[in-house]
């Protein structure tokens, strides 16, 4: 008796050991199983990917016709940014190269922000591949306000004589009309046209100078961005000026 007793023992302690020794699953529970479908289904809409896919863009937020938030994954790194994307039937443009020419790659994210009859505007986001921190780019109206000179002087016979300096070089042209004579505009007006550009790892920038309310560009203004590690911010490297044809004229 006592012996099968024993045996009987026995067995409940082998099966109490058998069931500390069943391999530790994972197993998602129903509600879980529930949460993970609904996440995939409620997957931000993607709104562009960079030609080489390891940049994509979601948008996050959407109201009155116009994205208001996103996110942002490189390489399968995400984090959200309060960018405001409006319909103007234009993509984002994304980018992934190396803009600080440091062998890491960044993200460039060009947005056109408006568009209409003689305006044309874009602003760019650069972000650090690694942390995903945005690094700042050196905003136009800060480069026009501090880099670039002009003077307009209207001419007895109806054209106009057009001076610009900018990082100490001068440029004078004559435009062949006055597209504004009824104004006294004494310089070019810029930010009707902002178009930035990615090209062979540098950031360009366009920001023609105009004449009168409707606006007529008379000038074309291209610059060039270099990082600048000091400051950690895209900085104006290089700025060229040349006269834009009145092609009206010339017909």
């Amino acid at each position: 008796m006592k012996k099968e007793m024993w045996l009987w023992l026995l067995g409940i302690s082998l099966l109490a050991g058998c069931s500390v020794t069943v391999p530790n699953e994972t197993v998602n529970t129903p509600a879980e199983q529930v949460s993970s479908q609904l996440e995939i289904q409620h997957e931000a809409p993607l709104i562009a990917v960079s030609d080489d896919e390891k940049v994509k863009l979601f948008a996050r937020n959407e109201a009155q016709n116009e994205i208001t938030e996103v996110t942002l994954d490189i390489g399968g790194k995400r984090k959200n940014f309060d960018w405001t994307i409006p319909d103007t039937g234009t993509k984002p443009q994304l980018f992934y190269t190396d803009l600080t020419n440091d062998h890491k790659e960044e993200a460039a994210i060009i947005i056109q922000t408006g568009r209409g009859t003689g305006l044309n505007h874009y602003e760019i986001h650069v972000v650090n591949g690694e942390d995903l921190s945005e690094m700042n780019v050196q905003h136009y109206e800060d480069i026009v306000a501090h880099t670039i000179e002009s003077t307009i002087t209207k001419k007895d016979d109806g054209t106009l004589a057009i001076t610009m300096k900018a990082q100490g070089k001068e440029s004078t042209f004559d435009y062949d009309f006055d597209p504004a004579p009824d104004i006294n505009q004494a310089q070019l007006a810029f930010g009707g046209v902002v178009i930035y550009t990615v090209e062979n790892q540098k950031i360009m920038l366009n920001i023609p100078g105009s004449i009168g309310i409707s606006p007529i560009y008379v000038a074309d203004v291209r610059i060039t961005y270099q990082f600048n590690r000091t400051n950690n911010e895209f900085l104006v490297e290089q700025i060229d000026v040349k006269p834009i044809e009145n092609k009206a004229a010339k017909s």
